[in-house]
């Protein structure tokens, strides 16, 4: 499985940006914006909202806290 890094552009607030996440963080923040029901440009809105630090670290960290609750909620049933 390719872990090449993508550059894409989103768009946060009206204002075009770039985000840069391995492969596998693009297709995570894809099925989590999906599971929510709303795009990626407003998942990254979310999470820029609460960040600290640059944007593309605090998807990584977001999507890692993700999968992780969803994880734990799995094995508390």
């Amino acid at each position: 499985m390719s872990q090449a890094i993508k550059k894409r552009s989103v768009e946060i607030a009206g204002h075009r940006t770039s985000l840069t996440l391995e492969a596998a963080f693009w297709r995570a923040l894809k099925r989590l914006a999906a599971q929510d029901r709303i795009s990626i440009n407003k998942l990254v809105e979310r999470i820029d909202r609460n960040r600290q630090g640059n944007l593309s670290s605090a998807v990584r960290v977001y999507i890692l806290e993700r999968l992780e609750a969803e994880a734990n909620s799995r094995t508390a049933s």
